[in-house]
């Protein structure tokens, strides 16, 4: 299969040429935005030419941008100077997110064309289209490719058995789950449907529905895309992790701080988009995931993620009083030996009890005693555990008790 465009098969050092070009121009741009004037205060545009430049910019949560909207509703002054939108969009919260309809605006093109969508197919797109951007985004790549898109929506299966039935839709755009009733009803209705390929997000894909549907002779690919965002990453042919898309910068950081953390190690997935319409700068989505080393088999050379790892707001109540990823973070920087520490939240008997695994070379834990207490509050246990020993899965805040 031909490639999208020459972007995904540049060398690394094209690549490092054209962000040291783009970086700069992106973030004078950003601050041309109120929101982003305060954020990046004081940054000198021209010196941020890498990923490692942007690692020293402070992180935007999605409670700052909440909070922004709050006050200067709807946008909360994240809009930067000439910027433009066609659509304003409404996720739970609520929080708003624009769109444009500008040519592939959410940069979704590249992933169905990873699935091998294109001219002469046709997309049941089963992604909403009410007040949240889902549906528009995958419209929108379905354009890019050349596809034309049957905007079904969610729900009313028996109709859209029907309709694929009749109109002849090849590809399926939606949660993975969802495509299992569909086919599931046209069974039980005695139809045959003609999907081909699948590109889901919005939900975990599990191997065992990958492999149904392959049984059924559908290639089903996943992405990972927000709705402030647009895409991040997506799967190719490969299926070897999820490769970058080129219109972001991806960053993998301990969660509650901003620091990256190497490749490998799971943390939370920081993005600064290249869209000028809506420029966000160090965007951290609450998600973890991990870099991998090396390149996709299918010939695109950007960097792979691992995929959805989990929620990096490991925010935990103990003894009544919250325990946030910020606070081991900061404890860990009080202390040059510490390389991580691990704050694991237990039951004895009737009361909660807390435990701190500390990675360091030193023996004594009453080393750590009064930072524990200082920083987080609580009085815990200190458990000191060889560097590298803790587990690898972005957790640093573990809570091991039982609900119900």
């Amino acid at each position: 299969m031909t490639h999208f465009d020459a972007l995904e098969t540049r060398s690394a050092d094209q690549r490092e040429a054209d962000l040291a070009r783009d970086l700069p121009r992106l973030i004078a741009h950003a601050q041309t935005s109120p929101a982003m004037a305060v954020s990046l205060a004081g940054v000198e545009a021209a010196a941020i030419t890498s990923a490692a430049a942007l690692a020293g910019l402070p992180v935007i949560r999605k409670a700052d941008l909440s909070a922004a909207q709050k006050a200067h509703p709807p946008l909360g002054g994240f809009l930067p100077a000439g910027g433009r939108y066609d659509h304003v969009f409404q996720s739970p919260g609520p929080i708003y997110e624009i769109g444009g309809m500008g040519q592939d605006w959410w940069r979704m093109g590249r992933f169905l064309h990873a699935c091998g969508v294109g001219p002469g197919d046709i997309v049941q797109n089963c992604f909403g289209y009410h007040l949240t951007p889902a549906g528009m985004i995958f419209e929108s790549g379905a354009r890019a490719v050349g596809a034309a898109v049957l905007p079904a929506g969610t729900g009313q299966t028996d109709l859209q058995v029907r309709a694929a039935v009749d109109i002849g839709t090849t590809a399926y755009c939606g949660t993975p789950d969802y495509l299992k009733v569909i086919l599931d009803r046209a069974d039980e209705l005695g139809e045959r449907l003609r999907f081909t390929r699948a590109a889901v997000g919005g939900g975990a894909l599990f191997p065992s529905l990958r492999r149904e549907y392959a049984d059924r002779g559908i290639l089903t690919l996943q992405c990972y895309a927000t709705a402030d965002l647009g895409n991040i990453a997506y799967e190719s042919e490969a299926m070897e992790g999820m490769i970058l898309d080129e219109g972001v910068v991806v960053e993998i950081v301990r969660p509650g701080t901003g620091i990256p953390v190497p490749m490998g190690e799971v943390g939370e997935v920081v993005v600064t988009t290249l869209n000028r319409d809506y420029p966000l700068v160090r965007f951290a989505t609450g998600d973890l995931s991990a870099l991998m080393p090396g390149q996709s088999p299918c010939g695109r050379t950007n960097l792979r993620i691992r995929g959805w790892l989990g929620r990096a707001d490991q925010t935990t109540k103990i003894k009544g009083m919250f325990v946030r990823p910020e606070q081991v973070a900061e404890f860990v920087a009080r202390h040059e030996e510490v390389a991580r520490a691990r704050v694991i939240a237990t039951r004895e008997g009737e009361m909660d009890a807390m435990t701190v695994q500390v990675e360091s070379r030193a023996s004594n834990p009453a080393l750590y005693e009064g930072s524990v207490l200082e920083v987080l509050k609580l009085r815990g246990k200190v458990e000191i555990v060889t560097p590298g020993t803790l587990p690898n899965d972005g957790k640093v805040i573990e809570d091991r008790r039982t609900y119900g």
